[in-house]
């Protein structure tokens, strides 16, 4: 199975601020939702991050050795890492939602990060058909496999919601992926 899960909270997720390749430390909350993460997982063969703090932080949660896999970073917000989603400005959000090859200014398109996670995830079906894969990483990833699994586009990225610190679960039958549970949360202690 392949079981990805998006890293606990920090300071800036708490404040609402998009939050892309900038590298903050969890908060003590998103600590305690990397240790509710690991306590809700059936045991892991193999851990997978992305390079970032946040990711790596929750995944080091689990307890074994984490691999750091780059294509599992979160989308590159360029410029606009660090605002408040507030003040991106509403015709950007209208553009970026129209236009998968959309990039903020100095960023990262969403076709691109599509691309890469689709890789990362065709490289672990024959993995995770045989054992627990638990990927942590960031919301659009999460996203992007997510779409992978349903066979869908990246358009489909911005009709979903991944909570912080939540799991998704991808099984595979016959080499396909089948998505049995998005966005769990029921494991996460109360802030």
């Amino acid at each position: 199975m392949l079981i990805i899960a998006r890293h606990g909270r920090t300071a800036a997720n708490a404040s609402g601020l998009l939050l892309g390749r900038a590298d903050p430390e969890l908060d003590e909350h998103g600590r305690r939702q990397a240790a509710a993460i690991a306590a809700a997982l059936p045991p892991i063969d193999r851990v997978i991050a992305s390079p970032l703090r946040r990711a790596q932080e929750t995944a080091a949660a689990i307890g074994l050795p984490v691999e750091t896999d780059e294509r599992w970073i979160e989308l590159d917000y360029g410029d606009w890492d660090g605002l408040p989603i507030g003040e991106v400005p509403s015709n950007a959000w209208a553009s970026w939602r129209a236009d998968l090859e959309f990039c903020p200014p100095g960023g990262e398109c969403l076709a691109d990060l599509g691309r890469r996670v689709r890789a990362a995830c065709d490289d672990l079906v024959a993995v995770a058909t045989e054992a627990n894969v638990l990927v942590v990483s960031h919301v659009s990833p999460v996203k992007a496999a997510v779409a992978w699994a349903l066979g869908v586009g990246d358009e489909a990225t911005w009709r979903m919601f991944v909570g912080t610190a939540s799991i998704s679960r991808i099984e595979f039958r016959e080499d396909r992926p089948v998505l049995t549970s998005f966005d769990e949360v029921g494991h996460l202690p109360q802030p």
